[in-house]
């Protein structure tokens, strides 16, 4: 190759790699960057999971009328959008988006985590007094959450660490789970993580999309307060009524 040849290569090389430098980030990586982005994230997915566990919750309930009408919800979950969506199509698209969402709020909630501790260093020396205790437990309870999603699905949707496991018995599975000392005290520690977790999320996220202010603070604030009280009653009924013998 001669000098005019190598010289030429050379030239195209440096304008590509000047045009791949002078590259603009695209929109989306320019929101997911920014502390505003990730915090709508945060807010998007996390209601994305409150709506789940509202709907889950409710179906829950269904375990008060009877093997009978809680075993035929378990398989209508499964049947959804038929016979347009093949059998567990609908349920494993659910499950798709609610991984998409934690996995969106547990990065975000990471980094944004990561980037706070290093605009602070001082250990969060000089915290404000009014902060709850739910506010300061919140990442706390996001890691108890997580975990307690993998005890979850482990226990009640494959069985792994659930001895008696039977597919296909979904209210025999949970009475048996909650029969065992060590199964309630997961969940209800979980259910009581859950709680903090979506008195202050909730209000935050609200804040985070605008919708706060002056005015409606008090409102929101009591909205969530409601919506924390009645998840953890409502998904810790199930394990209390097994453990008295009103759910057998």
């Amino acid at each position: 190759m001669s000098w005019t040849d190598q010289l030429c290569v050379r030239s195209v090389l440096c304008m590509a790699l000047a045009t791949r430098t002078d590259r603009r980030p695209s929109f989306a990586r320019t929101v997911w960057d920014s502390t505003v982005g990730k915090k709508t994230v945060m807010a998007v997915s996390g209601l994305i999971m409150l709506l789940y566990l509202v709907v889950h919750m409710i179906g829950n309930l269904k375990i008060f009328f009877g093997a009978g009408e809680f075993d035929h919800y378990a398989h209508w979950l499964r049947t959804v959008g038929e016979p347009f969506m093949h059998y567990e199509w609908t349920l494993w698209l659910v499950r798709v988006v609610l991984v998409a969402a934690v996995v969106a709020h547990a990065v975000s909630a990471y980094q944004l985590s990561r980037r706070d501790i290093r605009a602070r260093p001082g250990k969060y020396a000089h915290r404000k007094a009014r902060a709850s205790y739910a506010t300061r437990t919140m990442r706390w309870g996001g890691i108890i959450l997580g975990l307690f999603i993998v005890w979850h699905i482990l226990d009640l949707t494959t069985g792994t660490v659930h001895p008696g496991f039977r597919h296909g018995h979904p209210y025999r599975n949970v009475v048996d789970t909650f029969s065992t000392w060590y199964g309630n005290v997961v969940y209800i520690v979980a259910m009581l993580a859950l709680g903090l977790h979506v008195r202050h999320g909730f209000w935050s996220a609200a804040q985070t999309l605008g919708v706060g202010s002056r005015t409606r603070d008090r409102a929101l604030k009591t909205l969530a307060n409601v919506l924390a009280l009645l998840l953890t009653v409502g998904f810790i009924a199930v394990p209390v009524a097994v453990m008295t013998g009103v759910v057998s």
